[in-house]
């Protein structure tokens, strides 16, 4: 229990201390984190709508494939983005890996699946004349989508917030593609990480506090608009 309390303390005072080291870990975080989600958004929300609207062959199949992406182990995907990133790889060329960049890309690709799956299931939860009765009234297909989306918001707001905890939480994968440089790539799960390896427990505690702060004002916040947008009016 002192060990605990010890991390408490240790988080209250790192928060407080204007610590330019860890705030410099609380922000890229935030930015690694918020930026990886943002892009499993924008290339899952369109997959996930072909998916579970559209009829070609191979549907179910990338259908199991992006539900079996949601339990891919964070290593795995590490691994693949560092062979890709690699010196010798076929991006090496770039220099992206052990950058922000190389994180970034990893945490993308393990939160993409997440989004194309639960957008994909929320989508074929709505009534499938519902579409066809927004074309009858006049609107096209961009408005139409638009509409369906409106009808599965719920739904697709817990998706962004899977999402977002699939990456903020992630440390395999993270270490793995960013090395976890001091003032480079240490985000607060791979400071955590280095903290316990080292003994340093209450401040490994500390970081983990502040990591479910963060998880969870984030989470809050999309909460807050997901029942606001519930509320009938």
């Amino acid at each position: 229990m002192d060990v605990l309390f010890d991390g408490f303390v240790d988080a209250v005072k790192l928060l407080l201390s204007g610590d330019e080291d860890s705030w410099s870990i609380i922000a890229l975080t935030l930015r690694v984190s918020l930026t990886a989600t943002a892009i499993a958004l924008l290339v899952g929300l369109p997959l996930g709508a072909i998916v579970a609207l559209a009829r070609f062959p191979g549907r179910r199949v990338l259908l199991a494939a992006a539900n079996t992406g949601m339990g891919m182990p964070p290593v795995v995907v590490g691994l693949f983005v560092t062979v890709l990133l690699w010196r010798s790889g076929p991006l090496g060329g770039l220099g992206l890996l052990y950058t922000p960049t190389a994180m970034i890309v990893a945490q993308a690709a393990i939160a993409t699946p997440v989004v194309i799956a639960l957008v994909a299931a929320a989508l074929q939860q709505v009534d499938p004349d519902f579409r066809v009765q927004m074309q009858a009234l006049g609107a096209n297909r961009v408005r139409a989508f638009a509409a369906l989306l409106g009808e599965a918001r719920l739904p697709l707001f817990a998706g962004t917030m899977a999402a977002f905890g699939a990456v903020v939480s992630e440390v395999g994968a993270a270490q793995m593609v960013g090395g976890n440089l001091v003032g480079q790539t240490r985000v607060l799960t791979t400071a955590a990480v280095l903290a316990t390896s080292r003994g340093q427990f209450s401040l490994a505690i500390a970081f983990g506090l502040i990591l479910l702060l963060i998880a969870f004002g984030v989470n809050l916040s999309l909460t807050l608009v997901q029942q606001q947008r519930a509320v009938p009016r």
